[in-house]
């Protein structure tokens, strides 16, 4: 398996390709839609390819998820959290992030399944989504929070978010309760540094 890092451009352009068109697939049918002779069809790549970059399926999958934080990053960057209040800004990107997800409920169940997974290359990929989602949360985090306090704020906000997604993807609770978790969790931790 080909590391990121030292991937040409149009080895680059052959791995996203694979990963949107793993996405595409999950948005249309779930994890049981995503097939790798699939996903390779789609992409337009041979089979051989997909596996030169994922071990499995659930790598492909996180790695989709890894892409689609990424995204989440960049959006958040171009609108900045809103809310007065430390608190109600890291809700704001948490629900934006978490109604993105609701909006793809199949894609949604896929990523999470894959995440999930004791999977080594979905296991690899599961670090990658707690940084990004870090560099997203930072972004709601004052300034002046010490970097011991910012790294246990995002990483506690991290497992309650993962926490009630797998709650809703299982369907042990609804969509709405997602967001109360998260919000319950923002106060609790944050309401302090007002």
């Amino acid at each position: 398996m080909v590391g990121t890092e030292t991937l040409t451009q149009s080895q680059t352009d052959r791995r996203d390709r694979v990963i949107r068109a793993a996405l595409e697939l999950g948005a249309e049918g779930g994890y049981e839609a995503v097939q790798m002779r699939d996903v390779a069809a789609r992409a337009g790549v041979a089979l051989g390819t997909i596996y030169r970059y994922f071990s499995s399926k659930d790598h492909l999958l996180a790695a989709a998820l890894v892409a689609w934080v990424e995204d989440l990053e960049l959006r958040v960057t171009q609108r900045p959290p809103a809310g007065q209040r430390v608190a109600d800004r890291v809700v704001n990107v948490l629900r934006r992030a978490t109604r993105a997800m609701e909006s793809e409920p199949r894609l949604t169940a896929a990523l999470v399944t894959a995440i999930s997974s004791p999977d080594q290359g979905a296991a690899t990929c599961q670090g990658d989504v707690a940084a990004a989602m870090g560099r997203v949360l930072a972004r709601a985090l004052p300034e002046d929070l010490g970097p011991e306090a910012r790294a246990s704020v995002t990483r506690v906000l991290n497992f309650v978010w993962y926490g009630a997604l797998l709650g809703w993807v299982n369907g042990w609770t609804g969509t709405d309760d997602v967001g109360r978790e998260l919000t319950d969790a923002a106060h609790l931790l944050l309401d302090q540094f007002d």
